[in-house]
């Protein structure tokens, strides 16, 4: 067996020496053509000599020349490989190439001279002048035609090429416009040209870039993509703020074009300023708010070195913050989440990211108070993101009992087994629903705000002791309760935080947009003038993040989030960012609105005033008044009304919660004055659908 094995590879290495490349038979070939363009060339030499007639050739000439060609061609093609010609490239055959053929004939000829003068005696000098000059026609032009034909097939493809290339307008004349336009010339990967360059500076206007004009400024982006016939748009100002890069994105999507953009001035920071920088233009982009700039330096020096606790870790929110508090360096990450493939997800994506993270991921529900109880008796943690909560408003109102076990009574539960295993800080993640909630997902979040105000008024008066324990089962075999021995020094601060929605999470309008764009439509949109208040995931991470280094209980923090959006708009918007046309690419259709949603959003209560914190995004919302006691048993009540599915369960959380009036079978299409307060008044309403450059 070894000695065949030895001999298989013995032939292998002899059948790998004995193979001769291609390259080998293309010089074996080219020498040839060379023997026999030499033996042609001074034949024909001869032959021109004497009138282009064989027979007045002097058999003394014909002879010498018989006897001596032999000799030549052999000495011709030795110089012509020790010079090279015989493995270059000719596809790349340049002035070098050129040089050694001049001197490689010029060696050969002289040879012929001095050989056929001394040895077979002198031949006329026409024969020696023409005979090189065909020779070296003859060797040459084999060699550079084939260079010639390559040149002639690229052209015409490239001919090709450019008319199938994607005509582009670039915006931005600056530093960044320049680098992306000398990377898109030299992109081999790249099928586009820069026909023209948008700059606001007059002064740029009739000059040139890298042999681009400047045709003027953002007024003239729809005139130049029909003149010029522009396929793509890409967007180079990554110094603009976000009203700037919303007022020209809101014009370039009206052309229909495919829009690329550069993310920001960041990208000069990492030298990333090229063609593979660039994004397909978000829907985000045209919100027109700069985005929200909180203080790393305070986050970093709450989270790390701490326990860190996030519930619903998995879901969009949850998962944005384990992300961000991964970073801060943490002394241990505890993922709590019921969803068990939402957990392995981020976990998989923590551990490749942070390998030295001390992280914990645990299944369970909030519901369970044996199991949340546990978790913290065993991890303690110092921080706690409270993130679990069902949030879809329609199902949430076919399911109201469960909201409020999951919501309400799970909050409840794991703010109580916070407080009781000395949890620093415990940070509620809300929602503008509870705001006059008009259907059960919200009044459960506001439920959720009254809570945590609860145990931080009871905290606070010294009597944590009265919180009642909202145990939906019996601890030990005679049924009752046994209750935790209280600590003797609680000093938990329990804070939430409100925000509007999120694009991109599992909820958002966005995703279902997509989606249904890509099947072709219709997009869906539940109400004509039904608005929302939007942000980022990172965005609202940030926000809650920030707002626990703030916090000293019982706040709740409310973002700025500017002006709402038209949900209407912005399906409309993702449409033409598509480089579809609405209502004729793809169809736009009012569906109602669903079960429990109203037209808008507030983010705070008319009872509530706004109170600045460092951050002039971030704000406080002053509490509403409430008896804690009287609140806390009616919260038991409801306990007990959800674990029995009680079918008026909605009448008794209006009594609770005050501001929760439902909207009915088919939602709230109410405006008023509210809604018109939240657009900006009824003139600018009225502006917004005059204006193409606004978003609303």
């Amino acid at each position: 067996m070894g000695k065949s094995l030895n001999q298989a590879k013995a032939n292998a290495i002899r059948y790998t020496k004995k193979k001769v490349e291609h390259w080998q038979l293309v010089s074996l070939a080219l020498a040839g053509y060379d023997a026999i363009s030499i033996i042609i060339a001074f034949f024909l030499a001869l032959w021109f000599r004497f009138d282009c007639r064989y027979s007045m050739i002097p058999k003394e000439f014909l002879g010498a020349y018989l006897k001596f060609i032999g000799i030549y061609v052999i000495f011709s093609l030795f110089v012509f490989w020790r010079l090279r010609l015989y493995n270059s490239i000719w596809r790349f055959a340049s002035y070098s190439e050129l040089v050694r053929m001049i001197v490689a004939t010029g060696i050969s000829s002289l040879f012929h001279c001095t050989g056929m003068t001394l040895f077979l005696g002198r031949m006329p000098l026409s024969y020696y002048f023409f005979g090189t000059v065909i020779q070296f026609g003859m060797t040459l032009m084999v060699r550079f035609a084939y260079r010639f034909v390559l040149l002639e097939r690229s052209k015409r493809r490239k001919t090709e090429e450019i008319a199938k290339a994607k005509r582009v307008l670039l915006i931005g004349g600056g530093k960044a416009g320049q680098i992306i336009l000398r990377d898109i010339k030299t992109a081999k990967e790249l099928k586009d040209i820069v026909c023209c360059i948008i700059d606001d500076n007059p002064n740029k206007w009739g000059r040139y870039i890298e042999g681009v004009p400047i045709v003027g400024g953002r007024d003239d982006i729809l005139s130049c993509v029909e003149r010029y016939k522009i396929d793509k748009i890409i967007v180079a100002v990554p110094s603009a703020t976000a009203e700037e890069k919303r007022d020209i994105l809101n014009i370039c999507k009206e052309t229909g074009c495919e829009l690329k953009n550069l993310p920001g001035v960041y990208q000069f920071l990492t030298g990333e300023v090229k063609v593979s920088a660039l994004r397909d233009v978000d829907v985000e982009e045209l919100l027109g708010r700069e985005p929200i700039k909180v203080n790393m330096e305070e986050i970093h020096a709450f989270i790390h070195g701490k326990k860190v606790m996030v519930t619903g870790g998995g879901g969009s929110i949850g998962s944005g913050l384990c992300r961000q508090i991964a970073s801060y360096q943490p002394k241990q990450l505890i993922v709590f989440d019921i969803y068990e493939n939402n957990a392995y997800d981020i976990q998989q994506e923590l551990k490749k990211k942070y390998p030295d993270l001390d992280l914990v991921v645990l299944v369970g529900s909030i519901r369970d108070s044996r199991r949340i109880n546990s978790v913290f008796a065993t991890y303690r943690p110092d921080v706690v993101y409270h993130a679990a909560a069902h949030k879809h408003v329609p199902l949430m109102e076919d399911s109201p009992c469960e909201s409020i076990k999951n919501n309400a009574i799970g909050t409840y539960k794991t703010a109580y087994a916070a407080m009781m295993n000395g949890c620093q800080r415990f940070v509620l993640i809300s929602t503008d629903k509870a705001v006059n909630p008009t259907n059960i997902m919200g009044a459960s979040k506001r439920l959720c705000e009254m809570i945590i105000q609860s145990f931080d008024r009871m905290i606070k008066e010294g009597t944590p002791e009265k919180l009642p324990i909202l145990y939906a089962h019996a601890d030990d075999e005679d049924g009752a309760m046994v209750q935790q021995e209280f600590p003797k020094d609680i000093k938990t601060e329990f804070v939430a935080v409100r925000f509007g929605n999120v694009l991109g999470s599992n909820g958002s309008v966005i995703p279902l947009f997509k989606k249904q764009i890509e099947a072709g439509g219709p997009v869906t949109v539940t109400h004509p003038d039904i608005i929302r208040y939007f942000m980022t995931i990172p965005e609202a991470v940030s926000l809650v993040l920030q707002a626990g280094t703030y916090a000293h209980g019982g706040e709740i923090f409310v973002l700025d989030m500017g002006s709402p959006v038209k949900i209407d708009t912005l399906a409309r918007n993702l449409i033409k960012l598509s480089g579809l046309k609405p209502d004729v690419d793809i169809k736009v259709e009012y569906t109602g609105l669903r079960p429990g949603e109203k037209l808008y959003e507030e983010k705070l209560m008319a009872e509530e005033g706004l109170k600045k914190t460092r951050n002039e995004l971030i704000h406080i919302g002053c509490p509403i008044p409430f008896e804690v006691e009287a609140f806390l048993k009616e919260l038991e009540t409801l306990m007990g009304m959800a674990y029995i599915n009680a079918d008026n369960i909605r009448e008794k959380v209006a009594e609770v919660v005050t501001t929760y009036h439902p909207a009915g079978e088919h939602g709230s299409e109410k405006k008023g004055e509210v809604y018109e307060r939240l657009l900006g008044g009824r003139e600018c309403v009225k502006k917004q659908y005059r204006s193409k450059a606004y978003v609303n």
